[in-house]
């Protein structure tokens, strides 16, 4: 069975649904799906390996956080053939995430606008959904954790939220993603600012190695930045990863800008806007980073892509590894396929 066949059979029944409802949905699918086995007919892309961080990933084409926060669909997702996956962002804390309605499809530009709010059900939880997985337990794949702070833990108390969650999650992960970047939780993207971020990467570095020691085990630290940086500020922060020898960068998350989807519905909507119209904006940021980082910290690509050549033009831009979500919901799980082919060395 193909799921670029069938997809496009259930697409008209998600999109009549509410974005949200439509998600929720699709994932107790694909986790009952897994749970009984269907799932393995599937068709896989083929190898095509690739060392990044010191990981070895399968192919280069990953899940970015998001789709799966709380990590109860792992062995769902793992069988759409993804070289890697990465789900969070979680926080310390349970938390609702910010009131519904909070998702919002804009179909003429393959492109969504959400303000979820990192609703999750807490590190605590995820950990032990990680743990219950068979991928997890079978060591089928690589697995990233995407960790953030609370909604209503003060800007300037973030890095203990960072710090509590990188504790918990880090004998789990394959890599550690430091979220700083979401437009939906208050001030956070403040974070990205010089002087905060010189404090949060330095303290993330101190318990990395207090945990490498303690667990015998080195776990990569990524970090996630927006699209909406100016040169000086990716200049900036391309000198802090450097600085403090960060594993890699994810770039990039939703953008808070409008221009490309103006005047369509839902425009005005509150939130970070994925898909299409981001990539461009995130192709300039990973391109500015590369050309700052040069060999020496690889990047992972994610925004926009809806094909093979989007996800040809990550690498082309700079990236080592690239991720999907928006993509996903347009185009079915047949853009995994076709995002390995285009990357098959």
């Amino acid at each position: 069975m193909s799921a670029s066949s069938l997809y496009p059979l259930v697409r008209p029944l998600l999109f009549s649904l509410d974005p949200e409802s439509a998600h929720d949905l699709t994932l107790s699918a694909l986790s009952a799906a897994a749970k009984i086995g269907f799932t393995q007919r599937l068709t896989k892309p083929l190898p095509d390996p690739r060392t990044v961080m010191g990981i070895w990933f399968p192919n280069p084409v990953g899940l970015a956080a998001g789709l799966d926060k709380d990590g109860a669909c792992i062995d769902g997702l793992a069988a759409l053939g993804f070289g890697f996956i990465e789900i969070g962002t979680v926080t310390p804390r349970p938390q609702p995430g910010n009131p519904k309605p909070r998702m919002f499809r804009l179909p003429q530009a393959n492109a969504l606008i959400n303000r979820m709010g990192f609703n999750n059900g807490g590190v605590d939880a995820l950990v032990r959904n990680v743990q219950a997985s068979r991928f997890y337990q079978n060591k089928q794949g690589v697995l990233g954790l995407n960790i953030g702070k609370n909604a209503d833990t003060p800007i300037e108390r973030a890095i203990d939220d960072y710090l509590i969650c990188l504790d918990k999650v880090y004998p789990f992960a394959d890599y550690v993603t430091v979220n700083i970047s979401s437009p939906n939780t208050k001030n956070l993207r403040q974070l990205q600012q010089a002087s905060e971020l010189g404090t949060l990467l330095s303290a993330l570095k101190n318990s990395q190695r207090t945990l490498a020691d303690r667990y015998g085990r080195y776990v990569p630290i990524a970090l996630k930045i927006a699209p909406d940086l100016d040169h000086e500020q990716i200049k900036s922060i391309a000198e802090l990863l450097l600085q403090h020898q960060i594993d890699a960068v994810i770039a990039t998350n939703t953008t808070i800008t409008r221009g490309a989807v103006s005047g369509l519905p839902h425009a005005d909507e509150a939130g970070g806007l994925s898909g299409a119209p981001v990539l461009p904006l995130s192709n300039h940021v990973i391109s500015a980073l590369r050309s700052e980082l040069k060999d020496t910290i690889p990047i992972i690509g994610v925004g926009g892509i809806l094909s093979g050549e989007d996800a040809r033009a990550k690498i082309d831009a700079g990236a080592s590894l690239v991720q999907l979500y928006t993509g996903l919901i347009y185009r079915g799980p047949a853009l995994v396929k076709a995002c390995a082919q285009a990357l098959k060395q």
